[in-house]
C-alpha cells in the first residue's frame, strides 16, 4: 500500500469514527433521576416505563449508547426495548432485543422484518400516559421496518424494491413508493402510541437530512402521495410488466398523503454526512493536505460523480498536497445481462476511475478511495474500494472495461486487491470519497 493509500484510508476512517452510533447517542442524552435532557430538550420522568425501539444499520450501537446513557434512571424506571437490525449486527444487550430483520447484504424487506415490526408496534401501543418511547432510526431502516398494507403482499413489496433499485432510483424515489405501501412509514409507526413523550434520535443517511425520507420517516408526517408514487413507478416500470398489478390497484385507490404523526413526537438529527466530512477534513489537514470539499450532497449517476472527482484531482495536481473530499449517495445504472455480477456504487466508482485512468503512471502520488460509512457497499462484504499506483499496476490482463460493461465491480476490485473490508460499522451516513494528490 502506498503512503497515499494509507492517508486516504486514515482520512476516510476519521469520518466514520466521528459518527459512531454509540457515542452519538451517548453524547446526546443526559439522564438524572427526574428527567432526561436530550439535545437540549427536557423530558420529565414520572416513574413509568421507557421503551426503546428502532430500526437501521446503526441500531445496535444506538441501543448500546442509549442504555449506557440511561444508567442513572435504571433503578427508578422499567427499561425495555426491541430494535430491528441486520443479522450481522446482532449482539446481546441487557433489556433490549436486537432482532435480525434481514440477512447481511440483503437490503430489502423480509418476513423476519415484518415480524419484528409487529413486535415494535405492540410495544409502542402498550405504552401509557406516564411512559416514554425512545425511537432509534438510522439508514437502512426502510427495509428493516417493513409493514406492508393488507392489500399487497411482502413479495409484491420486495419486487418493487428490486425493480426500483435495479433502475437506479434515488432514495427519495424509493421512499415515495415505500411510504405509500406501508402501515408504519410516514409517521404511522407511532400514530396509536399513548406515551407521554416520544423522542426519535435519528442518524441521517439521506442528502439534506429530510425527516420524512430517512428510513421513510416512521415518526414523521410525510408529503408522499399516491400520485407521486405512481409517477416514480412510471419511470422505472413504464409498461407495468415488472411490478404486481396489486401495487398499482392499491395506489390508484388512494387519494391522500400519508397520515400525520401525533404532534408530541420530537425528532432529533444526531448524526449526518456533514459531521463525518468535517472530521475527515480535520484529519486531512493534520496530515498536511489542503482540502478541496465537494460537499455532502453529491448524488446522481456514480460515473458522473467519479468524473467530477477525477477532474477536481487533476485541477489540483499543481497546488501541492491536496485532498479532495465528497459525501453523499449516488446510483448505479445496471446493464441488462444474465452474466453473474456483484458490487456496489463505491466499487463501481473505483472500477470506472480505473477505466478512465488505466495507466499506472497516472496514479503516481495519487489515490482515490470511496466507501460506505456503514461498511456495506451493495450486497457485498466490502465497504468500498480504492485505487492507487500499486493497484493500477495490477490491471494488466484485467481490463476494467469488460467488468464495467456488466457492473461486476466487486469481482474486479477483489482480483486486483482494491477492496476495503471493515465489517459492520454500526453507523450509516451515506458515502465518503477521498482523493489525494501528493507531489511531495
Amino acid at each position: 500500500m502506498t503512503q497515499q493509500a494509507a492517508d486516504t484510508r486514515a482520512i476516510w476512517q476519521a469520518g466514520v469514527d466521528a459518527v459512531r452510533s454509540e457515542s452519538l447517542v451517548r453524547n446526546s442524552i443526559r439522564a438524572t433521576e427526574t428527567e432526561l435532557e436530550i439535545c437540549g430538550h427536557q423530558f420529565p420522568l414520572r416513574g413509568g416505563r421507557i421503551e426503546i425501539v428502532g430500526c437501521g444499520k446503526a441500531g445496535a450501537g444506538m441501543a448500546a449508547g442509549t442504555l449506557e446513557a440511561l444508567g442513572p434512571v435504571s433503578d427508578q424506571m422499567e427499561i425495555s426495548g426491541w430494535v430491528n437490525v441486520p443479522a450481522d449486527c446482532v449482539t446481546t444487550l441487557p433489556c433490549v432485543t436486537l432482532h435480525p430483520a434481514r440477512p447481511a447484504g440483503l437490503n430489502e424487506p423480509t418476513e423476519a422484518g415484518v415480524e419484528g415490526t409487529r413486535e415494535i408496534l405492540r410495544r409502542l401501543n402498550s405504552l401509557g400516559s406516564t411512559d416514554m418511547a425512545l425511537v432509534l432510526i438510522s439508514g437502512g431502516g426502510s427495509a428493516l421496518l417493513p409493514g406492508p398494507v393488507p392489500q399487497i403482499s411482502l413479495a409484491d413489496k420486495q419486487r418493487v424494491t428490486r425493480v426500483l433499485a435495479a433502475g437506479g432510483a434515488a432514495i427519495n424515489e424509493l421512499n415515495a413508493v415505500r411510504t405509500m405501501l406501508s402501515e408504519v412509514k410516514g409517521g404511522r409507526l407511532i400514530q396509536n402510541c399513548q406515551a407521554e413523550h416520544v423522542v426519535a434520535l435519528i442518524i441521517s443517511d439521506v442528502i439534506g437530512d429530510p425527516l420524512d425520507i430517512i428510513a421513510s420517516g416512521p415518526t414523521t408526517p410525510s408529503s408522499a402521495t399516491s400520485t407521486a408514487a405512481l409517477q416514480v413507478l412510471a419511470r422505472y416500470d413504464g409498461d407495468r410488466s415488472r411490478i404486481s398489478s396489486a401495487v398499482y390497484d392499491f395506489l390508484e385507490s388512494q387519494n391522500v398523503a400519508s397520515d400525520e404523526a401525533p404532534p408530541r413526537v420530537t425528532n432529533l438529527i444526531i448524526g449526518s454526512n456533514a459531521i463525518a466530512l468535517s472530521a475527515a477534513t480535520a484529519r486531512a489537514e493534520e496530515l498536511g493536505y489542503q482540502v478541496v470539499s465537494l460537499g455532502s450532497e453529491n448524488s446522481g449517476d456514480v460515473r458522473e460523480h467519479a468524473d467530477r472527482l477525477l477532474q477536481t484531482m487533476d485541477s489540483a495536481s499543481c497546488e501541492g498536497p491536496v485532498c479532495v473530499l465528497a459525501g453523499g449517495e449516488t446510483t448505479v445504472q445496471l446493464t441488462d445481462t444474465d452474466e453473474p455480477r456483484s458490487g456496489g456504487r463505491n466499487q463501481e466508482l473505483i472500477l470506472y476511475a480505473a477505466s478512465q485512468r488505466p495507466d499506472a503512471s497516472a496514479w503516481t502520488g495519487r489515490c482515490l478511495l470511496s466507501g460506505g460509512t456503514d461498511g456495506e457497499d451493495g450486497p457485498t462484504d466490502a465497504a468500498g474500494a480504492f485505487l492507487d499506483e500499486e493497484i493500477a499496476e495490477r490491471i494488466t490482463g484485467l481490463s476494467p472495461d469488460s467488468f464495467l460493461a456488466i457492473n461486476d465491480s466487486h469481482t474486479w476490485c477483489d482480483q486486483v486487491g482494491a477492496l476495503i473490508r471493515t465489517g459492520p460499522t454500526h453507523t450509516n451516513v451515506m458515502d465518503i470519497a477521498v482523493g489525494v494528490v501528493d507531489g511531495r
